[in-house]
């Protein structure tokens, strides 16, 4: 039965017997659909004691690129400084480059020193920043207290 298959041969195939290597186009950054093109969105900053985290968003809210100071080689304390938080903002902009954003409105969040050095590195790196927000979670009555202890 195996001798009733027929080979046909494609076009990949060399016919003077040389093994075949798909040529992989050059300088193609991704295949699928192109980048929209987004001129207004979202900064929105993350800045704890630990870490810093900057996530840019289209209007809608859907991520379009993000980094954190911990993704960027920082390590330890030096992740909430106001230096990673800048190098933060640069590397989020160079995941950007082909949206085109042009304006961006900035929501803070947090108490960490990487606050105002990532607004600073935002519209130091060509945005142009609309507004700035804080939405730094404030507990009204918070949790409730322990119970005294008995001892």
């Amino acid at each position: 039965m195996a001798d009733d298959v027929q080979t046909i041969p494609s076009e990949a195939t060399p016919e003077d017997g040389a093994t075949a290597t798909a040529a992989k186009p050059a300088a193609r950054a991704r295949a699928g659909k192109p980048r929209p093109q987004v001129p207004r969105g979202r900064a929105c900053v993350s800045a704890t004691y630990n870490n810093t985290i900057v996530t840019i968003t289209d209007p809608k809210g859907d991520v379009l690129a993000w980094s954190s100071a911990g993704s960027c080689g920082f390590r330890g304390p030096k992740k909430a400084t106001p230096y990673a938080a800048s190098i933060v903002v640069r590397e989020v902009l160079r995941k950007l480059e082909g949206v085109g954003l042009k304006e961006v409105s900035v929501f803070v969040r947090g108490v960490g020193s990487g606050r105002e050095s990532a607004v600073r590195a935002l519209h130091a790196n060509g945005l142009h920043v609309a507004s700035i927000k804080d939405v730094t979670p404030i507990p009204h009555n918070g949790c409730r207290p322990p119970k005294p202890r008995r001892i």
